[in-house]
């Protein structure tokens, strides 16, 4: 059920969603409040359910996306089972999905098909490349958009391209949908009209291209691909230090510039030689840059080189691991882990929503096992036990 002191409270939403885009999405309308009823297939659910089994024998993936939802299986061919969907759309305010090219509208369930019937219901439609357009009817997968914005071109060193190492389209597809349904939320409340919300995972990444895109455009030719270091800022990247630790740093302006090379560098000369005077003139002769800041970040270890630069206001960090990144004083002095239950009865730590609403505590409910709440969300819907049991037998829930 939803959290009754939280902002979406008294919201429902019906998801039929899979893998990382959606569940994403419908995650965080759940922490802010809303009922999540997570509709999956009879036995074998979410097939993000089995994408690994690290986490005491769950995914590491399915227990990110889903807590503090309710899992409701249905098998959607049988028209029981879209009867019960159908039902469940009378009194939701959502519908998400991320189905199959065309799967929804073979159920019955595409935009138009929900607005004649729920007109006050809000759609929210994830899908690969968009619902119209030339890639309409092709299945997108992560890396296959990171390949396909240009992204991975981007990423890696000058010998070998690499993929980003998490599931960044389907992050910001289900970033945009959030807002998106937000949004709608609010223009619902505002106008009493439903706008549908789309979200192709293709434009989602390619707003985040944004940058490249104008640099490439304009400028005639893409950022080359430099690991750590940045395209158009110098110096930027990880230094090896007397230890054989990383240590990253940043230059953003001029000012900081001085400042590194007097007291850092002790090399004051060099914030006017007309090599390095400015940041474009530094990128330019980024070889000559990086020679001199390596050589003194090997003169000291990695603790001494972040300590003096974090004394001049050089913003830098150490390069973590994420076991290094899991045990981050910040995180442990903010308290932003905390145990949520999975099936089974283990408890997991999992990251606060990192949105905090002052006076409102986070909504961090169990992980659902595949089909734990059909039993009771059918009774809610005055389902008799006998019934419920039929359909178990029958294998429409």
């Amino acid at each position: 059920m939803s959290a009754p002191h939280l902002p979406l409270s008294g919201i429902t939403v019906v998801s039929l969603e899979q893998a990382v885009a959606a569940p994403y999405a419908t995650r965080q309308l759940a922490d802010l409040g809303a009922r999540v009823i997570k509709v999956e297939r009879p036995g074998e659910g979410d097939f993000a359910r089995r994408y690994d089994t690290t986490v005491h024998g769950h995914s590491s993936y399915f227990v990110w996306l889903n807590r503090s939802k309710e899992s409701l299986t249905l098998d959607l061919k049988d028209p029981r089972g879209r009867e019960i969907l159908h039902r469940l759309l009378d009194d939701a305010d959502v519908f998400v999905q991320n189905l199959a090219p065309g799967a929804a509208d073979r159920l019955g369930l595409g935009v138009e098909a929900l607005g004649a019937r729920w007109p006050r219901l809000i759609p929210c439609t994830i899908s690969g490349y968009g619902t119209s357009g030339p890639w309409a009817d092709r299945k997108a997968y992560d890396l296959l958009v990171q390949c396909q914005t240009g992204l991975v071109s981007l990423t890696g060193t000058p010998e070998e391209t690499a993929r980003v190492g998490i599931s960044v389209a389907d992050i910001a597809a289900g970033m945009y949908a959030y807002s998106g349904i937000l949004t709608a939320l609010f223009t619902r409340a505002t106008t009493g009209t439903a706008h549908p919300v789309e979200v192709s995972l293709f434009e989602a990444l390619a707003e985040w291209m944004g940058q490249p895109a104008n640099y490439t455009r304009y400028g005639g030719t893409q950022p080359p691909r430099l690991g750590t270091q940045h395209p158009t800022l110098a110096p930027y990247g990880a230094y090896p230090a007397a230890d054989g630790r990383e240590v990253l740093f940043s230059i953003q302006n001029e000012r900081e510039w001085a400042v590194l090379c007097d007291r850092f560098l002790g090399r004051p000369e060099l914030t006017d030689d007309p090599r390095f005077a400015t940041s474009s003139a530094r990128v330019a002769h980024r070889d000559e840059v990086n020679a001199v800041v390596a050589e003194r970040c090997s003169r000291s270890n990695a603790e001494e080189v972040l300590k003096e630069l974090e004394s001049i206001g050089i913003a830098c960090a150490g390069v973590n691991d994420v076991t290094a990144f899991l045990d981050h004083p910040v995180l442990a002095a903010r308290e932003r882990w905390h145990d949520v239950t999975v099936p089974g009865g283990a408890t997991v730590q999992a990251l606060l929503p990192p949105a905090d609403l002052a006076g409102l505590p986070a909504r961090m409910d169990p992980v659902p096992a595949v089909g734990e709440h059909t039993e009771a969300i059918l009774t809610e819907l005055g389902r008799t036990g006998e019934e419920i049991e039929a359909l178990r037998a029958e294998a429409v829930i």
